[in-house]
């Protein structure tokens, strides 16, 4: 039973569907209550009706690989910390954000008073330059490298 529910351990998932909800907590993920662009959305994903556990884990993992973006956005395959390549690809897939935006799709309340999000920004910014991350009127959005 504990190999079952760890499968899917730190695995943020939305899914509208009830059975799948718990399914999807059985095996260890965390299920949302609304879709989030920084996670995974169960619903999107073209799912057998017959699926194994295992390729279902295999399915959501694919899911969950964001190394195309870095790809496309270093020139390189790049491995990041989990939170600063969240905050890269967010900011891919969506041209901008705001600071709140960003925390809230991370997770975190909108108003929170965490250092947490800026901290892995100026990380970025130091790894690969302070035009990397721009803020334009308050909207994150990637520069150039």
């Amino acid at each position: 039973m504990f190999i079952l529910y760890s499968m899917l351990k730190g695995v943020r998932i939305y899914t509208s569907d009830v059975l799948w909800r718990q399914i999807l907590s059985d095996f260890g993920a965390s299920v949302l209550d609304a879709p989030n662009s920084s996670d995974i959305n169960f619903d999107a994903l073209d799912v057998p009706p017959n699926v194994s556990p295992m390729e279902l884990k295999a399915l959501i993992l694919a899911a969950v690989d964001n190394s195309g973006i870095m790809k496309k956005i270093f020139g390189t395959s790049v491995i990041l910390p989990r939170m600063q390549g969240q905050i890269v690809t967010l900011l891919y897939k969506t041209g901008g954000m705001r600071a709140p935006e960003i925390r809230s799709a991370l997770g975190y309340s909108p108003n929170a008073a965490t250092h947490t999000v800026d901290t892995a920004i100026y990380q970025l910014r130091r790894a690969y330059g302070r035009d990397f991350i721009i803020n334009d009127n308050g909207v994150y959005r990637l520069g150039k490298l």
